[in-house]
């Protein structure tokens, strides 16, 4: 059944206006009509006095739950849902913004008392297995196909699942890029616009960095930062991740990976970066207040640079990740990011499908107002927005964005489906051998970590993708 109706029905005799109510009855135990972001109208009320006996068309109303992100994040929600029930005759978007620190517990609450949200924001790593259980729904039969063809063919992949596409991608963040400041590189004989290119020139450049009061440079040095930052050069050193593709075993013990952990180590060692990690990965704070000559974060770092730190903007640098062998065209990041997905049991499927078509896959214009709100700091995973974008005046003048679109992004990888376990037996490798323990010892551990929890979660064969 249709979850609302547009149809005006007349009455002329009693008996038909009577059966009309019984009809039009059937559908609304599930409807909610309070409490819609930006309801402009009362859809609820009769919209006429009687003197034609029409009756109004009934709204569906989707729910659509997004996790908390950054305030300006929030605020183009509300501000696109808004516009969205504005011009909406049959649906009404309620939207509510849940923090992420109780948006584990309050879905999985919701789902087992069969009140999900029919809308949500879901990671790339969360769409496979959501696919694969049943968690979410195919979008293909929901929306325009074309909507899919705008999308980057690398991009594509993260929301594919056996040829279907189970989610709508908002953005992508290239998990390590490279900031540098230009003045200290001119300080110490460098030339500015010559960032290091390979792993040999980082540790090269870090060195000369060096200088009383500031590291040569900073990357992520705990296990839990390690697990999921170096996933891209993972990529990079040895052209897969640390678990075979059928999830059946380990696939530590390869030379490249040594190669990795001796670039990890060498840069501790040389007193490059900092014995204790100043901050959090994700935090870039140290590089905003002069304490690193180089630091590599991700594409989010922009957003604090030019909110927090404006005073070294002309003189930061902005490259790719320095790649093994300094082949640019092989991935040094991983692409994080979110999308929008339909609950598996969702009964307003089509509605829901509109919403969201509307706010990622229609007008650019809506989407380059996210990206402005974020200092481009994030990116499209759509061809035609960044087409819009090298139109508008304020993001083709973007160096930065530029330079992370053409250079980073196309050749970045999407983030593993595996469980993190994975991630954080390979990670504590790398931080062991960072801290002194032989490398062979370390992927030696890894594998047999990585492993034994193939055996005890029998995991084999399990890859959804």
């Amino acid at each position: 059944m249709q979850a609302y109706r547009g149809k005006v029905m007349t009455g002329i005799l009693a008996a038909i206006l009577m059966l009309t109510f019984v009809l039009s009855g059937c559908g609304n135990s599930g409807s909610n009509t309070e409490g819609n972001t930006g309801n402009t109208g009362n859809a609820g009320e009769t919209a006429n006095n009687g003197n034609t006996g029409e009756k109004p068309a009934e709204k569906a109303t989707v729910e659509f739950w997004a996790q908390k992100f950054e305030d300006t994040t929030d605020a183009w929600f509300k501000k696109w849902t808004d516009e969205f029930n504005k011009s909406q005759d049959n649906v009404q978007v309620k939207l509510t913004i849940v923090p992420g620190d109780a948006w584990a517990q309050k879905l999985k609450a919701a789902q087992a008392a069969g009140k999900a949200p029919d809308i949500m924001t879901r990671s790339y790593s969360g769409i496979a297995p959501g696919a694969k259980n049943g968690e979410i729904m195919a979008l293909n039969d929901l929306m325009d196909p074309a909507v899919f063809d705008d999308l980057y063919d690398n991009v594509k992949e993260f929301v594919t699942v056996d040829g279907q596409y189970y989610a709508y991608p908002k953005l992508v963040e290239p998990s390590a890029v490279l900031y540098y400041r230009k003045d200290l590189f001119e300080a110490a004989g460098l030339d500015p616009e010559k960032p290091p290119v390979t792993w040999a020139e980082f540790i090269e450049y870090g060195k000369k960095l060096t200088q009383k009061g500031i590291f040569g440079a900073s990357i992520a040095q705990t296990a839990p930062d390690l697990g999921w930052s170096s996933w891209g050069l993972q990529y990079n050193a040895a052209g897969h991740l640390p678990i075979t593709d059928d999830w059946s075993k380990a696939d530590v013990m390869d030379d490249k990976y040594k190669e990795l952990l001796n670039f990890y180590a060498t840069l501790y060692k040389e007193g490059i970066i900092p014995k204790q990690q100043l901050s959090a990965y994700a935090d870039a704070a140290p590089f905003g207040q002069g304490k690193l000559a180089m630091t590599v974060s991700g594409s989010w770092s922009i957003g604090l640079f030019r909110n927090e730190y404006k005073d070294i903007l002309d003189k930061t640098g902005v490259a790719p990740m320095p790649s093994i062998d300094g082949d640019q065209t092989k991935p040094t990041a991983t692409l994080g990011g979110w999308s929008l997905v339909i609950d598996g049991k969702s009964k307003k499927p089509e509605a829901a499908a509109q919403y969201i078509q509307y706010l990622l896959a229609g007008d650019p214009a809506i989407m380059i107002d996210f990206f402005k709100t974020s200092q481009f700091s994030k990116f499209s995973p759509r061809k035609s927005v960044d087409e819009a974008m090298n139109q508008d005046p304020a993001a083709s003048a973007d160096e930065w964005r530029k330079l992370i679109a053409e250079k980073v992004i196309p050749y970045a990888k999407a983030e593993p489906a595996y469980p993190w376990d994975i991630s954080i037996a390979f990670a504590t490798a790398v931080e062991s051998a960072m801290k002194g323990e032989s490398v062979d010892k370390a992927l030696a551990t890894a594998e047999k970590t990585i492993n034994d929890y193939i055996a005890k979660s029998k995991l084999a064969g399990t890859n959804p993708q």
